[in-house]
C-alpha cells in the first residue's frame, strides 16, 4: 500500500483530489504532497502530522532492527516453504523492500547458501534456488521455529506505536458518537455518558436486564472511530516470535485504489509492509473466553507466539459480551487484570523465563445482564470508573422504537396510538416489563402470520396475542417486574 492510499483510507483527502494533483502535478513537476497542499485538498501541518504517523519501510537491514541471521533464516524458510524463486515473490512475503531483498539474497550467495538458476520468463528477474547447505539451514530454522511469511518488527517499534495509535488520540465528540447509533433509538442522556467514557479509553461496564441493547449499543461504537492505525505481522521479542495481525479480528482498510493514479506515493517513502494498515480493532468475546486466551499462546511444536486477545484490540475495543458466564470465572478474570487495568501495562512471560511489557491500550467494555455487586468486588469497581445502566426504555422511545420497527416491516401505516396503548396495556396486564428488544420480536410474529394467513399486513388482534404469548414460557411474569414508564 502507497502512503496516498492511506491518506484517502484516513479520509483526509478523496480520490478526485488526487487525481488533479497528479494532473498538476504532470504539467509543474514537483512532489504530489506539495500538489495537494496548492490545490487546497490539505494543509501543510496535517500533511506533516500524517506522515510521521504512517511506519516508514526500512531501506536497509540495519533499519529494520532484526539481524541479518534472522532475516536471512526467514528467507531460507519462506522459500522452502513457499517454493519461491525470485526476489520479487520474496519480498511480497517477507513484506520487505526489493533492496533489502537484494542484501539478502547477496548475503544467501555469499555463503553458499543459494545459488543462481537464471532469468524468469516474463522479465521476472533472476531465479534462486537453494544449495544444499541452504535446504539443511532452513530445515533447521523450521525445527527452531515454523513461523515464515512476513518479517517481524521489533518490541520497541511495536511499543512505540502502540502508544502513539491509543484511542485516547483520536477525537470522539458529541457528534461522532450521536451518527454511530443513527440507526438505534436511544436516548441523548446516553449518549452524553457513553461519548466520555470511550474518550477516556478507560475500562466501561454496562448492565442492566436483558433486552435492551447493551451488546447493540457496544458494538455499534466500532462506528465512532475514524483513525486508520497499524497492527504488524508479527513482533520479535528476544528471538521469538509473536503472532499479532490475526484477518479474523482485524479489518485492513480497503487496499483497492479508487482512482488508476492513486499508486503514486505521494513521499519517497513507501508504507511499511510489515504492518498492516487497519480500522481500530473491535473484538467481542463470550461465554468461550478462557484465562489462557489473556496470554501468550505458546505453539509447542509450531515453536512461536500467538498474541493475547488483548493485545490484539490494542488500539481498539474489547467486548465482553454476558460477563458473568464464561467458562472463566470472574473473579479469576477479574484478578488477571485488575493491576494491568489500573496501571495501563501488561507483564507476559515467554517459555523462556523472559518476561516483557506492553502497554495496555485496549478499552475493555463489560457487558452484562446480572447484577455487577455479584460479580465484582467493590475493589475492582473502584477501577472501572464508567458504570452505564442500559435499563427499560421510557414510553415515548418504546413509542419510536415501534414506529421504526413497523415501517421497516410494512406495517407503518397500520402502527397508531390504538395499537401502540392495546400493546402496552396487554404488557401490563402480563407483568411483563418493557424492553427495547420487543418491538422487533413481536413485530416479526405478525408479520409471518399475516403471510400464513395471506392476510393483509395488519395489527390483527388475534396475531397480535399470539405474539404476545411467545415473550414468555410458563405463565405471567413475576408481579411487581413492570418497567417504570
Amino acid at each position: 500500500m502507497r502512503i496516498g492510499e492511506l491518506l484517502v483510507a484516513a479520509r483526509l483527502v478523496t480520490p478526485g483530489q488526487i487525481d488533479a494533483a497528479l494532473q498538476l502535478q504532470s504539467s509543474e513537476g514537483g512532489r504530489l504532497g506539495q500538489k495537494l497542499i496548492d490545490i487546497g485538498a490539505i494543509d501543510q501541518a496535517t500533511l506533516d502530522k500524517f506522515s510521521h504517523q504512517i511506519p516508514k519501510a526500512p531501506v536497509s537491514i540495519a533499519e529494520t532492527g532484526i539481524s541479518e541471521t534472522e532475516l536471512l533464516n526467514l528467507l531460507l524458510k519462506t522459500v522452502l516453504s513457499g517454493g519461491l524463486e525470485t526476489l520479487a515473490a520474496c519480498s511480497e512475503a517477507m513484506r520487505l523492500p526489493t533492496a533489502i531483498m537484494a542484501e539478502l539474497f547477496d548475503s544467501g550467495v555469499r555463503n553458499q547458501l543459494f545459488n543462481g538458476l537464471g532469468q524468469a520468463m516474463g522479465g521476472g528477474g533472476m531465479r534462486y534456488g537453494l544449495t544444499e547447505k541452504g535446504r539443511k539451514r532452513a530445515v533447521e530454522a523450521l525445527e527452531a521455529s515454523s513461523y515464515a511469511g512476513a518479517a517481524p518488527v521489533t518490541l520497541t517499534s511495536y511499543t512505540h506505536w502502540l502508544e502513539l495509535q491509543k484511542v485516547t488520540n483520536e477525537n470522539i465528540d458529541w457528534a461522532g458518537i450521536q451518527a454511530a447509533f443513527a440507526d438505534l433509538q436511544i436516548a441523548d442522556a446516553f449518549v452524553d455518558q457513553i461519548g466520555p467514557a470511550i474518550r477516556s479509553g478507560r475500562p466501561v461496564l454496562l448492565y442492566g436486564p436483558p433486552g435492551n441493547g447493551k451488546t447493540s449499543t457496544a458494538q455499534r461504537l466500532s462506528r465512532v472511530f475514524k483513525d486508520v492505525i497499524h497492527v504488524p505481522h508479527a513482533v520479535m521479542i528476544d528471538g521469538q516470535i509473536m503472532r499479532v495481525f490475526d484477518p479474523d479480528v482485524h479489518e485492513p482498510v480497503d487496499k483497492k485504489p479508487k482512482s488508476a493514479l492513486l499508486t503514486v506515493s505521494l513521499f519517497a517513502e513507501d508504507f511499511d509492509e510489515r504492518w498492516v494498515a487497519c480500522k481500530r480493532p473491535f473484538i467481542v468475546t463470550g461465554g468461550e473466553l478462557t484465562l489462557e486466551m489473556l496470554d501468550l499462546r505458546y505453539e509447542p511444536t509450531a515453536n512461536f507466539y500467538e498474541a493475547p486477545l488483548h493485545v490484539k484490540a490494542a488500539g481498539g475495543c474489547l467486548l465482553i459480551d454476558d460477563f458473568g458466564r464464561q467458562i472463566v470465572t470472574p473473579t479469576a478474570l477479574l484478578n488477571r487484570w485488575i493491576v494491568p487495568l489500573e496501571s495501563r501495562v501488561d507483564y507476559m512471560k515467554l517459555h523462556t523465563g523472559k518476561s516483557f511489557k506492553l502497554p495496555f491500550e485496549a478499552i475493555v467494555i463489560f457487558s452484562t445482564n446480572l447484577a455487577p455487586a455479584d460479580l465484582m468486588d467493590p475493589a475492582f469497581l473502584r477501577r472501572i470508573p464508567y458504570k452505564l445502566e442500559v435499563g427499560a426504555p421510557p414510553l415515548a422511545l418504546y413509542k419510536r422504537i415501534w414506529a421504526d420497527v413497523s415501517a421497516a416491516h410494512g406495517l407503518g401505516e397500520a402502527f397508531n396510538d390504538a395499537v401502540f396503548d392495546d400493546i402496552v396495556a396487554k404488557l401490563g396486564a402480563k407483568n411483563v416489563p418493557l424492553a427495547a428488544y420487543q418491538p422487533r420480536f413481536l413485530i416479526e410474529q405478525i408479520v409471518a402470520a399475516c403471510r400464513f394467513k395471506a392476510m393483509p399486513m395488519d395489527f390483527h388482534v388475534e396475531f397480535v396475542d399470539y405474539a404476545l404469548s411467545n415473550l414468555s414460557i410458563g405463565g405471567d411474569a413475576p408481579p411487581g417486574t413492570l418497567a417504570k414508564v
